[in-house]
Formats: structure tokens, C-alpha cells, sequence
């Protein structure tokens, strides 16, 4: 019992640094000749909304420049997120809280 209280323990410190290293990272998204810019981090949490004034006369134009960007940036930060992921050893909770259940 002692031993899968020790597992969690490590499993939960791993995801918790994880999830720190994630927080460093960022990732500019951008739409409508970069007039519109999402910045979003590695926990993705939008940090930075920039809008070029010129974009505010058309609103339907600026909600999908905003979606476009805000899709770029959580694009491009997923894959910082899976080679962050891959570094720290390949992490796979799921798989580690299965292997803990069964024992």
C-alpha cells in the first residue's frame, strides 16, 4: 500500500513539473495578415490578445480572425507541448494510473 502511495506521489510531482515547464512555454498564433495575435502558453491559457485597430470596423471579420489565430496559437503550442511531453520521458498518465490500479 505504502509503495502505491509513493508511486502516486512520484506520478503527482511529475505532472505537477510538467505542468510548470508548460507554463514557460508560449506560442504566437496569428490571422488576418497578423493583425490579429493570440500568445497562449504550454497550459493553454491565452496570456496576450493584440487587435490592429484597423480590424474593429467589421466585426464578423475580426470573430473569425480571432478564431483563426486562437487556432494557430493552440496548434503550434500542442506540438511544443508533445516534444516537451517526449523530453521529459514520454510521460503517459493514463497508462501509469492503470498500471498503479491493477497492482
Amino acid at each position: 500500500m505504502f509503495n502505491k502511495l509513493k508511486q502516486f506521489q512520484d506520478l503527482r510531482k511529475r505532472a505537477t513539473d510538467l505542468q510548470t515547464t508548460l507554463a514557460k512555454e508560449t506560442m504566437d498564433g496569428s490571422a488576418d495578415h497578423g493583425k490579429v495575435k493570440i500568445t497562449i502558453n504550454g497550459n493553454q491559457h491565452i496570456t496576450q490578445v493584440m487587435i490592429d485597430p484597423s480590424c474593429m470596423d467589421n466585426r464578423e471579420k475580426l470573430q473569425t480572425s480571432i478564431q483563426e489565430a486562437t487556432n494557430d496559437a493552440i496548434t503550434k503550442i500542442q506540438k511544443v507541448m508533445a516534444s516537451k511531453l517526449q523530453d521529459m520521458g514520454g510521460m503517459d498518465l493514463a497508462q501509469e494510473f492503470g498500471d498503479m490500479i491493477k497492482k
